[in-house]
């Protein structure tokens, strides 16, 4: 078995893709307020918010 490297998390569903997208002052103060009240993260944010809209179009 190969060394694993420290810090490195196990997971089911490794994040292996990055994204980088631009938000005005106004969309960056919505997602912390999200984060803030939901506890999460900005990624888990966005991606709750990408999980939620494609469920809106398999319907």
């Amino acid at each position: 078995m190969a060394a694993m490297k420290k810090g490195t998390k196990l997971t089911d569903k490794p994040k292996d893709y990055m994204l980088r997208v631009r938000m005005d002052k106004e969309t960056v103060k919505k997602l912390d307020t999200i984060c803030e009240y939901e506890n999460i993260t900005r990624s888990e944010a966005v991606r709750q918010g990408i999980e939620d809209k494609f469920s809106q179009i398999k319907k």
